[in-house]
């Protein structure tokens, strides 16, 4: 995954571009600008989501724990956005530790959400389709409590190999690049495996879970029970439409080997459009949770409440300004009833 940061979104060298292709078109500015507006509108979105969630409903719910922890992965993976905003309108100039962290950050953030729609797929597949399965809330809180903490751990262990492998690179004179320098049959290898076990593999599952869960809800007189398997579907939808093609793209690029500057310059567009796509992913999740009523009705609660404390700050500040001016003009007065005395 760490070719993902390479310049261009394809891990050919920035000295063959130059020497084969000088003048080739590129996304960089367009991404930039588009990443730090990604930016700002996931921080808003998700740190409102949180609100909502620590203010108005129950942690210990399984689907709010889920929504939490998707939240805090999608804040983890936004805080890197505009530090590859910087490396597409300039260059990297944070140095080496700073390429290895936000690597590492990007792949936890990825990862984590990954393993996490697919404990949250599963959960509401035990829920709609084994309803008659032996469970209690206690056992359900906890398995999602484990599924959590393994989707953290597996985030975590996934980033140690790809943020050892990046390094700084000098591909031009004083123009610096943070990408994946590795190559070799071992390296791919394991790049494969790890993007089948932690990407493709839980597609499957999530797959064959909805097929099962919409079975059974079509099949049910009473759908009106269902609607947080709609809410979780469009959350698990969105997550592989948007990190599909990109996967996808990463996936054969080895094997594809552009053959003139024009195919050179169709793969960097294709990559550089599927990376925005995926990158917008991060601010997607607090628009789609607030297709439950319920979170939008906390959401308009909680921004009323926002707006009423401004509204009487300001007014506090007025009243107060009010009693200097009243304090102000009595001493002014006082001040010449003494003169004329």
């Amino acid at each position: 995954m760490a070719s993902t940061l390479s310049d261009g979104g394809v891990s050919i060298s920035s000295d063959d571009k130059e020497l084969l292709c000088e003048e080739t078109f590129s996304f960089d500015t367009i991404s930039g600008v588009i990443f730090i507006f990604i930016f700002v509108l996931s921080i808003t979105g998700n740190c409102l989501l949180l609100c909502v969630l620590a203010i108005y409903e129950n942690l210990k719910n399984v689907t709010n724990l889920f929504v939490l922890n998707l939240a805090c992965s999608d804040l983890l993976f936004t805080v890197t956005l505009p530090f590859w905003a910087v490396l597409k309108l300039h260059h990297w100039i944070f140095g080496e530790f700073a390429c290895k962290l936000l690597t590492a950050l990007y792949i936890i953030g990825l990862y984590s959400s990954i393993v996490l729609l697919t404990a949250m797929t599963v959960d509401r597949f035990v829920t709609v389709v084994l309803h008659n399965w032996p469970s209690n809330r206690l056992r359900r809180q906890r398995c999602a409590i484990v599924a959590c903490a393994v989707a953290w751990i597996i985030g975590i262990a996934a980033s140690v190999s790809d943020a050892i492998k990046v390094k700084v690179v000098n591909y031009w004179d004083g123009l610096y690049n943070c990408e994946d320098t590795s190559e070799g049959y071992d390296v791919n290898l394991g790049y494969y495996l790890q993007v089948s076990l932690l990407f493709f593999l839980p597609f499957a599952i999530i797959v064959l879970c909805y097929s099962a869960i919409l079975k059974t809800v079509l099949q049910a007189s009473n759908r009106r029970r269902y609607k947080t398997v709609v809410v979780v579907l469009c959350i698990v939808a969105a997550f592989f439409i948007c990190w599909g093609p990109f996967n996808i793209l990463l996936f054969i690029e080895p094997f594809y080997e552009p053959k003139s500057c024009e195919a050179k310059k169709q793969l960097n567009i294709a990559f550089d459009i599927c990376k925005i796509l995926a990158f917008s992913h991060c601010c997607m999740n607090p628009l789609l949770y607030m297709l439950s009523q319920k979170l939008r009705r906390h959401l308009l609660d909680l921004l009323c409440c926002m707006k009423a404390r401004v509204r009487y700050r300001a007014s506090g500040i007025t009243k107060s300004t009010s009693v200097i001016q009243n304090v102000a003009f009595v001493a002014q007065n006082s001040a010449i009833m003494l003169e004329l005395n």
